[in-house]
């Protein structure tokens, strides 16, 4: 059996993997911008739970402070 192979086939074998190459990088940056978005998702959280924490402390204290004076 005779593999014969022509310029043709090459060029369409590098077109193939250019395409493939953009097809890569595009979804590559699109990967890149939503993890940037859930990474700001993540920081507000944090944030919000730090706020949220503190003032659960806050309320302990506050009770505690109440069943020192009886």
């Amino acid at each position: 059996m005779d593999n014969k192979r022509g310029p043709n086939d090459l060029e369409e074998q590098i077109d193939m993997l250019t395409k493939q190459k953009e097809y890569l990088q595009k979804k590559c940056r699109e990967a890149g911008e939503v993890i940037f978005k859930q990474e700001g998702k993540y920081v507000s959280l944090e944030k919000e739970y730090d706020k949220v924490c503190e003032e659960r402390d806050n309320f302990e204290r506050m009770l505690r402070n109440g069943d020192d004076t009886k």
